[in-house]
């Protein structure tokens, strides 16, 4: 069929413009662990000759008044109805099918929007009969086909079918099958439908509705298809337009063909940062069925192997490319065309030049063919609506990690969480920070860095949550040091803009940029490694190139997990007690500007307030920051072949630091926080709630129970060196508890803060089936362990010395409060005695 003759409807047409296929292209594969899969089913050759009495002649199901396309399937279409003509050669073929959402509902979730991908899954397309049917496989559990094994994986992974469909014809020449797909697209289908089981119990969804739910067109291409279906639900309580008492989601399906032969895997390794796919390997020599996890990555191949292999800089046969949406505002197109293309330098590293390229959405005129959905175009996607976020998703190939398309997302709102940040974090040494209305180049530059983060995690980088700590904190206050590498070695930090720089340093880059460990990561995973023919034999040269940079802090990968201080979110330098000072400091110059910065005439205080309480919640980031070096422990990824433990507990004096750091920032009243100019102006109570409320998040995670289980570990580890648990317990009695040896006034900051100290301390003693769920298991946890006989201690000393300070109080509200302590404390011990 002809090109003019494809389906499209109003809808599509309005979406139309141009782009460029990203699967196909040369590959060198080598011998790999196949899934263990049945072979394609054979057709049967008497079926083609002679039709079943369900099937008709295929000139009586096709017709000339169909709107037909032709490609990997034809695919046509007549009324309402949709036929898929497979060729007998694809029957078996691994296929991905890819269910994007192409439009959703206001406030359906905010991550639910268009542009997202709901489930991809590997399928095959079977003869069974007179049926065909939809299966989905996995690569999840894997043996090589030769091996006696792979009769037992098949056995034990029996393929679940999707669809079955009555074959309606056989096509001309006997080479292909006509398939009725209709009911694919129109009815409930979970396994492509945008709404999971949580989704429709909070939208309180019925059914969906076949008179409101149609196919919108199809499309065929040379490696893909893909299908647009509207999908409307019934539903109680729809995320927006109550009355109508519906949802309705615009769906795109692909259907991908994937390589007959995948692509040569790359195995992981937990030294540098991927995202992985695991697999059962049960074909191994290991006594066991042994996990093989393997990288996810684009196909990137030399033009020029002989050129690439003697070091020169080569392109690619086929180049990563993405595209930005046309609803991209012309504004911020530059600075999103320039986080995309950042990373050509570091694919340089690995020997690639022009790997990757961005280019702008072309016109209807340029490409009617174009659209933002079609799997063959990766895109950079403009989302309209209230999320402060930004993605870098990406569909791959499940049996090798080929990448073959990502849609990065950037939420328009997420241009306000950096106006806010850069105020709040870089406003006392950065004068273009201190307005709502920043500079042009100051945002762009943001949303250059923010792209070129998601643009990372397309091209298959994780987050890198321990990169930010291998900088000096004086180096960050460098203008030369900072202007060369930003604030971390790696752009996959959460670690966003330089609070540490401080009026008079001279800083002028506050922002974060692609460093020496995107580079790293790149080559590691990208580079094409000549003469060696399989995925064992790359082992020794990627081993090699990581110990390489063994003990060079620049290049280590770690994830964030609330125990390792080097390794968190939002932080920047290798102290961070110096450097959440640093950065409090200017939270403490930017406070009282921040009525004059947000002010705009005629308008009231809302971005006052908004503003305020991001740089409450800021503090205590910082704040957390220095938590976690208390019970935390240093975790280096090592292969036995290194010298050296992989776990390590942070040195005792860092962790009594961080307590007398908290006490004298939190528990000393931090009376800066609570600004009577702010206060009065944005709410008509609550003025105390920043301190109080800081006050009571630090003592319930210096109490949380993982910390205190790690600290008694440690003392039974290292006795004589370790910073106990019970000294940890009586340091924060004494800076939470000072009155009670000064004599002094106790104000209602400390009261609050002192019975907050006490409820934490009960929880540990108290089995109270009352409580709620965290309290009954911090409890549960502490009987089983020396925390709750310490606790109990601890309470009956603090009862002696509250009984003895209320006695001399010098007021009467210090008195009542120190004796209801004493009540509290003697129902407590008499509830934990039972």
């Amino acid at each position: 069929m002809s090109r003019t003759q494809r389906i499209a409807t109003p809808l599509l047409i309005a979406m139309l413009a141009t782009g460029c296929s990203l699967l196909g292209g040369r590959s060198r594969p080598a011998p790999r662990p196949a899934a263990a899969r049945p072979p394609a089913p054979a057709a049967d050759a008497a079926a083609r000759q002679q039709p079943a009495s369900s099937m008709k002649p295929y000139a009586q199901v096709i017709t000339p008044q169909m709107r037909s396309d032709s490609g990997l399937f034809t695919v046509h279409v007549s009324g309402a109805k949709l036929f898929f003509e497979i060729p007998d050669s694809l029957l078996g073929r691994d296929m991905l099918l890819i269910s994007r959402i192409a439009a959703a509902p206001r406030d359906l979730s905010p991550f639910l929007n268009a542009g997202v991908s709901v489930a991809e899954q590997l399928v095959r397309w079977e003869r069974h009969g007179d049926r065909v049917l939809l299966r989905r496989y996995s690569y999840e559990r894997i043996a090589d086909d030769t091996l006696p094994i792979a009769r037992s994986v098949r056995a034990n992974t029996f393929a679940p079918i999707l669809r079955a469909f009555d074959i309606q014809a056989i096509g001309p020449d006997s080479a292909s099958l006509v398939v009725d797909v209709t009911g694919l697209f129109t009815q409930d289908v979970p396994a492509i439908s945008p709404l999971a089981s949580d989704t429709r119990t909070q939208f309180q969804v019925r059914r969906l509705d076949p008179d409101r739910t149609f196919i919108d067109g199809a499309r065929s291409f040379p490696l893909n298809v893909e299908v647009r279906h509207t999908l409307t639900f019934e539903a109680g309580r729809p995320p927006s337009d109550a009355a109508a008492g519906t949802i309705s989601v615009l769906m795109n399906q692909s259907l991908v063909l994937l390589p007959e032969t995948p692509m040569r895997v790359r195995y992981a390794d937990p030294r540098v940062g991927w995202f992985t796919i695991e697999q059962v390997d049960f074909g191994s020599d290991e006594l066991k069925a042994a996990t093989r996890t393997i990288i996810r990555r684009w196909r990137l191949e030399p033009k020029d192997p002989e050129a690439y292999a003697r070091g020169e800089l080569v392109e690619p046969v086929k180049p990563i490319v993405f595209y930005l949406d046309p609803a991209t505002p012309m504004r911020w197109r530059p600075y999103i065309r320039q986080g995309i293309e950042d990373w050509q330098k570091a694919f340089e590293t690995a020997g690639f030049r022009n790997a990757i390229i961005a280019k702008d959405p072309p016109t209807p005129e340029e490409d009617p063919e174009f659209s933002p959905e079609d799997v063959r175009y990766s895109m950079v996607r403009y989302v309209a609506n209230m999320t402060r976020n930004a993605m870098g998703p990406s569909v791959s190939d499940p049996r090798s990690g080929e990448i073959i398309s990502s849609h990065v997302l950037w939420y328009h709102n997420h241009l306000r969480s950096y106006r806010n940040r850069l105020m709040i974090e870089t406003g006392a040494a950065n004068p273009d920070a201190r307005s709502l209305h920043l500079p042009e180049a100051l945002i762009g530059e943001a949303v250059r860095q923010v792209i070129a983060h998601e643009i990372g995690h397309a091209l298959g980088l994780p987050h890198n949550m321990i990169a930010s700590s291998a900088f000096p904190v004086d180096s960050l206050r460098s203008p030369t040091f900072t202007e060369r590498y930003g604030v971390s070695p790696s752009i996959m930090d959460y670690a966003r803009q330089n609070y540490v720089a401080q009026p008079g340093d001279g800083v002028t880059r506050f922002i974060r940029k692609i460093g020496p460990y995107d580079h790293y990561a790149i080559n590691w995973g990208y580079r094409v490694i000549p003469n060696v023919k399989s995925s064992e034999d790359e082992k020794p040269f990627l081993d090699r190139w990581i110990l390489e940079h063994a003990g060079d802090r620049m290049y280590r990968f770690g994830s964030a997990d609330g125990i390792d201080p080097d390794a968190q979110t939002e932080d920047i330098g290798d102290d961070p007690i110096r450097a959440s000072a640093l950065g409090i400091e200017n939270l403490k110059r930017v406070l009282p500007r921040l009525v004059e910065w947000t002010a705009t005439p005629g308008e009231g205080y809302a971005d006052l307030e908004e503003l305020y309480g991001e740089l409450v919640a800021t503090w205590r980031r910082y704040l957390s920051h220095v938590i976690t070096l208390v019970g935390g422990v240093h975790r280096t990824p090592k292969t036995a072949d290194q010298d050296g433990v992989v776990y390590r507990p942070v040195d005792p004096a860092r962790q009594r630091a961080a307590v007398r750091f908290l006490a004298d920032q939190v528990f000393r009243t931090p009376t800066w926080i609570v600004d009577e100019n702010i206060s009065r102006r944005i709410q008509a109570s609550g003025a105390m709630n920043a301190a109080v409320n800081a006050q009571r998040m630090v003592l319930t995670s210096l109490f949380d129970i993982g910390r205190m289980q790690r600290m008694l570990e440690a003392e039974v580890l290292d006795p004589d060196s370790a910073y106990r648990l019970e000294t940890m317990l009586a340091d924060v009695k004494r800076a939470v508890w000072t009155e009670l040896e000064s004599g002094e006034s106790i104000d209602a900051y400390r009261r609050d803060l002192q019975r907050t100290h006490l409820s934490r301390l009960t929880e540990l003693v108290v089995d109270d089936p009352s409580a709620p769920a965290a309290a009954r298991t911090r409890a549960d946890a502490a009987a089983r362990s020396d925390i709750r006989a310490l606790a109990r201690a601890q309470l009956r000393e603090l009862r002696g010395e509250a009984a003895a300070a209320a006695r001399r109080a010098p007021d009467r509200m210090t008195r009542v409060h120190l004796e209801e302590v004493v009540a509290r404390i003697d129902a407590a011990l008499s509830a934990g005695a039972r």
